[in-house]
């Protein structure tokens, strides 16, 4: 009789907020994986997780000697947690010490840095996967089976949006984030777009809102509004912004309708259709995203968030971006 399956290690790069406050606390839900090291610069929030979940001092990496993080058995999956423009280089020197990766979205700047991480894991035969949380949160996963299985009929539009009331730190410098609130909450419309139709956009057509505090938004966009098409004539009317808070997904059909809102949020997500309530037990995403990656190495199958589908959301991204500064329809 076989004993009891191991659990991995995880690495948790970058002891931020979303750390914190997500990705630790779901480490003490995961059946599959455990919090096993940190990696951060700052020697104060190294003690305190130390502290707080019993790591080992042999766990516990600074940016200087993560690369010797290649020698510990201990550590399986190393998740990068970092400012956006910080992605490409960890992930890919994450790959070169042969742990399997987790990377937080957007996967990368720009479609260059995408590929190299791609090669980059691909080479050192482990598995690379993108946060993409919702892809294991009941309500959104239901809206993508009542589009598939087209229970109210073909997809006609779908309308989407996601914004913050606020932003600060590295997220209003476009070297470390790549961009404004477009690549920190727009992507989930992006994503949205292409789980709902099954498809990706032929077209994108992006138009910047207002600045409303020029001197804070001096090197992003405060607000964002675009339109994507797809095939059998398809839209999707998108909106992000650091402004004003904003959080639904409504999808019409042929004979109804079915929407999510908030949409996005990592609790407390409801649903409705044009003759129903959606109703799910509630569970943890990070805990759920990170347990099925564990799996996807433990059982040696695919990850249902490939860095492929990070590649291609940051495709779309740049477009949208080239619209917005062109002010042309952008043909992907």
């Amino acid at each position: 009789m076989a004993g009891p399956r191991r659990k991995l290690g995880v690495a948790l790069v970058g002891l931020g907020m979303y750390s914190t406050g997500q990705l630790g606390p779901a480490l003490k839900e995961t059946k599959h994986c455990y919090l096993a090291g940190i990696v951060s610069g700052d020697q104060g929030k190294r003690e305190k997780w130390k502290m707080e979940y019993g790591i080992p001092e042999k766990n516990i990496y600074d940016y200087k000697d993560f690369d010797s993080i290649k020698d510990n058995g201990d550590i399986d999956i190393v998740y990068v947690v970092l400012p956006n423009s910080m992605h490409a280089e960890y992930v890919i020197r994450a790959a070169n010490a042969n742990k399997h990766v987790i990377c937080e979205k957007p996967m990368a700047i720009t479609t260059s840095e995408c590929n190299q991480m791609i090669n980059a894991c691909s080479k050192a035969h482990v598995l690379l996967s993108i946060g993409y949380r919702l892809h294991f949160d009941p309500y959104n996963l239901e809206v993508m089976r009542l589009a598939k299985e087209k229970v109210y009929g073909p997809v006609t539009k779908i309308t989407a949006a996601h914004g913050l009331s606020k932003a600060d730190g590295w997220r209003l410098d476009k070297k470390l984030a790549g961009g404004g609130p477009l690549m920190d909450v727009g992507i989930y419309c992006v994503n949205a777009g292409r789980y709902i139709t099954g498809m990706e956009p032929l077209n994108v057509h992006a138009f910047e809102g207002a600045k409303r505090n020029k001197e804070k938004f001096k090197t992003i966009e405060e607000s964002l509004t675009w339109r994507m098409e797809y095939a059998s004539g398809i839209v999707a009317e998108c909106s992000c912004s650091y402004s004003e808070y904003q959080n639904h997904l409504h999808v019409d059909a042929g004979k109804g309708w079915f929407e999510i809102a908030p949409a996005f949020s990592y609790g407390g997500i409801k649903g409705k259709t044009s003759d129903s309530k959606l109703e799910f037990p509630h569970i943890n995403q990070q805990a759920a995203q990170m347990d099925d990656f564990a799996l996807a190495i433990i059982e040696n199958k695919r990850t249902r968030v490939p860095g492929e589908m990070g590649r291609q959301d940051v495709k779309i991204l740049q477009a949208i971006y080239t619209s917005m500064q062109t002010g042309q329809k952008v043909r992907l």
